[in-house]
């Protein structure tokens, strides 16, 4: 109930905030002199006015820069993206090529003009802030900055801002676009029979989500539910299992009287230093029906027909986790071994004065700082499985083949590698949408989850 308020109250905030800033607006046209209110429509212009013309020369380039982009090549995919196109390439009557109408480009671009108003707003909104500070300013008497202070600014007290620029818009390019049209994709009925520019496709709503959790005859339920099943499974045992076992291991190689502490560390260590595509190949062909492992179990006689590691489902889960501790341990052993030498020796020494075993040792001081320390690096470890591709793919490519399981999905298939095989061989990029944002559902509620019960989160000063 206290999250429903909670919600509900953070929406009432934002719809409030709104009104507030439309006051505010309102309230600069009316006591704004002449030059704020000519910069409502031309950005800049009462800072280049006040001589601020490093600020405004940067708000009127930017006006002009949206403003042509929207009306000289954005306006033209936006008045089309209700329908996505009309019609798509053809042939006109004299037989010449009609390029018609292309889909994709209209919800690309379509959609970067709508970010693009939407800066333009924003800019426009810091515009109009400036404007009316910058005239308050005056009117108590005070010196507005100079541009050589605008400009020294920027090296200084605002260095964070300018050092972050460049970094935050290539991360809104090259991920937060691509996200939302990812989004937008999910909505629509792409895929290879709607194929621009010989085809359009068009919006379908939320068809497709209803869809991806159907259990009729085209339904894709019963494989989305399997392959998020065994998904789950497998990041629980490939980070827990990596995380004890390394654990363990750590410990062990750091007892004392353990001799070559150094080679045993090396020997592990090894493993990460050959790249996983040479490695989860190679061992991929090793554990085939014709590899070496059954050539040589056949040949001294220990079986009579090969073992099938890659084609048994339950046996090929089994061989995918078995193989990814070999993977996983030394990371953990390596993180774990720097952990324990800081481990005070008076706490061991305090426990063995009070009768504790090696086991109580370990429950009661050793496992409590390990997972308070290692906390969100086990998180790390649980989402970053979720989204495995390396290992599954590379070892099997998700096989065996399931006949049962719509979407050329395998038995051991995660949502990540079944979203791949549905975009590049099936290339049935709607599904493939909806799947992707299936895992990012999967991923924020596990991790958000998993995160309010770490230690490390619920008692900030246990280990301090």
């Amino acid at each position: 109930m206290e999250e429903k308020k909670s919600v509900a109250a953070k929406i009432g905030g934002f719809f409030k905030w709104i009104g507030t800033d439309l006051k505010e607006i309102g309230r600069t046209f009316v006591k704004g002199d002449v030059l704020t209110k000519i910069s409502f429509i031309i950005m800049g212009f009462g800072q280049i006015v006040r001589k601020q013309f490093a600020r405004g020369i940067a708000f009127l380039a930017a006006e002009a820069a949206a403003l042509y982009f929207i009306f000289s090549f954005g306006a033209n995919y936006l008045k089309d993206i209700v329908t996505l196109g009309t019609h798509g390439r053809g042939f006109n009557p004299d037989g010449t090529v009609s390029y018609g109408d292309n889909s994709f480009f209209i919800l690309l671009y379509g959609i970067l003009t709508i970010v693009v108003i939407l800066a333009l707003l924003f800019l426009w909104r810091v515009n109009l802030r400036q404007n009316m500070d910058a005239q308050e300013r005056l009117a108590e008497g005070k010196r507005l900055p100079t541009n050589r202070q605008d400009l020294f600014s920027l090296l200084d007290e605002n260095f964070d801002k300018t050092l972050m620029a460049l970094p935050v818009l290539g991360i809104f390019v090259f991920t937060v676009l691509p996200i939302i049209f990812m989004i937008c994709v999910a909505f629509t009925n792409y895929d290879k029979n709607h194929q621009p520019p010989s085809a359009l496709f068009t919006w379908v709503g939320v068809d497709n989500f209803k869809n991806l959790v159907s259990f009729g005859t085209e339904g894709f339920g019963p494989t989305f539910f399997t392959v998020l099943l065994w998904t789950l499974i497998w990041a629980f045992f490939a980070t827990f299992l990596t995380y004890f076992l390394g654990m363990a291991i750590a410990m062990l190689i750091n007892k004392k009287g353990i001799r070559f502490k150094k080679l045993w560390r090396t020997i592990l260590v090894m493993t990460i230093a050959v790249p996983q595509f040479v490695s989860l190949l190679y061992v991929g062909k090793m554990f085939a029906a014709d590899g070496l492992v059954n050539a040589y179990l056949m040949k001294w006689g220990w079986i009579s027909s090969a073992i099938p590691f890659w084609t048994n489902p339950m046996l090929a889960r089994i061989m995918i986790i078995l193989i990814n501790l070999w993977i996983g341990i030394p990371y953990t052993m390596l993180i774990v071994t720097g952990l324990l030498m800081n481990i005070p020796a008076e706490l061991y020494e305090s426990a063995r004065i009070d009768g504790a075993n090696a086991f109580q040792t370990f429950r009661s001081i050793t496992l409590p700082y390990m997972l308070f320390v290692t906390g969100p690096f086990l998180l790390t470890q649980f989402t970053g499985n979720l989204n495995n591709f390396n290992v599954i793919f590379l070892l099997n490519q998700g096989k065996p083949q399931a006949m049962n399981l719509t979407g050329n999905a395998g038995y051991t298939d995660l949502l990540v590698t079944w979203l791949y095989k549905m975009t590049v061989n099936d290339t049935n990029y709607r599904m493939a949408a909806v799947i992707g944002i299936m895992v990012f559902i999967v991923t924020a509620v596990v991790s958000l989850v998993v995160y309010n019960l770490l230690p490390s989160v619920k008692d900030e000063e246990g280990f301090q």
